[in-house]
């Protein structure tokens, strides 16, 4: 035996699902270190999105999108709740705004049951109108399992756990690269003020829109099993004044996403968002001037929109591995029947439902590492 490791596993992101790697590790008695190049947790994918804990309604049949989507909502509400994280299990309409997207609601019905996805309910209209009375709905479905949630108090929850364990968060610590040792494990080249290099027993990337650049500073990692990336760019609108529902309220999804949608926050505002744009930088500019056709597509599910009640708000940009016109993706979990690398788990693509699905996510990579190297 070579002398013992520094860590028995790095992961490489402190966002949502990074921290849940690290948790489900630390939770099978392993000493974990999280690398984290921004200056506090959370800062990339995990703090830019909606907040939104998903049903797991519209992923293709036997996807890990379905599966790690009710799977990591149902542990995640147990997890808020024993760790008194703030959340709202709120509900959520899928809206037919018209007599034709009445199929289109109802083949996600369909695909949600399919999924498993608990307590579904058809509505009429006025089923619909009588919960959320300023609604335009032709039809809708309720899942009352969606909800929202504090994602940040959620990643501090995750943090703790890791360090209650013995594990250690670093933030201002970018990951430099990794190369093999003779004996198995690598040796991980952390930068910033505090440059060092440390031995881990296994390793896991899960750093958001870095993915593909992380996997290539890993020695050795076959270029051909690191997809494209694209950005998906979403912007939201803040609502001023009175929010008009109080459930979640989806149209029917867009080509690879689920299009722009509305939640009241945890702070009881009404927010809009995310529509989808491809671009090639990191921008996270709002356009005011695209308020007018975020109230153009409002005004299918609700009418009484007002162009002057939306504000800008924020934008995220999402990890994805597929380009506009192009089949929307699976999570990719590349373990070494993907690279040949032992002990290593790569992470690609994690967009939505990425955050709900971060427990069992971090459990699948855990699982699959825990027996090798």
């Amino acid at each position: 035996m070579g002398a013992p490791f520094d860590f028995d596993a790095t992961v490489v992101g402190a966002g949502a699902v990074g921290l849940a790697c690290g948790r489900a590790l630390s939770r099978r008695g392993l000493t974990v270190l999280v690398l984290e190049k921004e200056p506090h947790i959370g800062q990339g994918v995990s703090s830019r999105n909606s907040e939104v804990i998903h049903g797991g309604l519209y992923y293709p049949t036997g996807s890990l999108k379905a599966k790690f989507c009710v799977e990591g909502r149902r542990a995640l509400y147990d997890f808020l709740e024993s760790r008194k994280v703030d959340h709202w299990k709120c509900g959520k309409l899928v809206v037919a705004t018209e007599e034709a997207e009445v199929e289109r609601i109802e083949a996600i019905f369909q695909q949600a049951t399919t999924n498993g996805v608990e307590r579904l309910e058809h509505l009429t209209g006025a089923q619909a109108r009588a919960l959320e009375s300023e609604l335009n709905a032709h039809a809708a479905i309720l899942s009352p399992e969606s909800g929202v949630f504090d994602s940040h108090g959620y990643m501090l929850a995750l943090q703790g756990e890791i360090e209650d364990a013995g594990g250690a968060v670093v933030i201002s610590a970018p990951f430099e690269g990794a190369e093999g040792l003779p004996g198995g494990g690598f040796s991980v080249r952390v930068g910033g003020e505090g440059a060092m290099t440390v031995t881990s027993r296994l390793l896991v990337t899960a750093p958001g829109l870095s993915a593909q650049d992380v996997a290539a500073r890993i020695d050795g990692y076959p270029a051909a099993d690191i997809p494209a990336r694209h950005l998906g760019k979403g912007i939201y609108f803040r609502l001023t004044g009175a929010a008009p529902f109080n459930r979640l309220i989806y149209p029917p999804p867009i080509p690879g996403a689920l299009g722009t949608h509305y939640r009241k926050d945890l702070g009881g505002q009404g927010v809009f968002g995310p529509d989808l744009a491809y671009v090639e930088t990191e921008d996270y500019s709002v356009d005011p001037a695209k308020a007018e056709e975020f109230a153009r597509y409002i005004r299918r599910f609700w009418p009484g929109v007002t162009v002057e009640r939306l504000t800008p708000d924020y934008a995220g940009i999402r990890p994805k591995l597929h380009g506009p016109g192009e089949p929307q993706p699976d999570f990719q979990l590349h373990g070494r029947e993907h690279h040949g690398i032992d002990g290593l788990m790569a992470l690609f693509g994690i967009e939505s439902p990425g955050l709900t699905s971060s427990l069992a996510i971090g459990e699948a990579a855990a699982e699959a590492l825990a027996g090798s190297a």
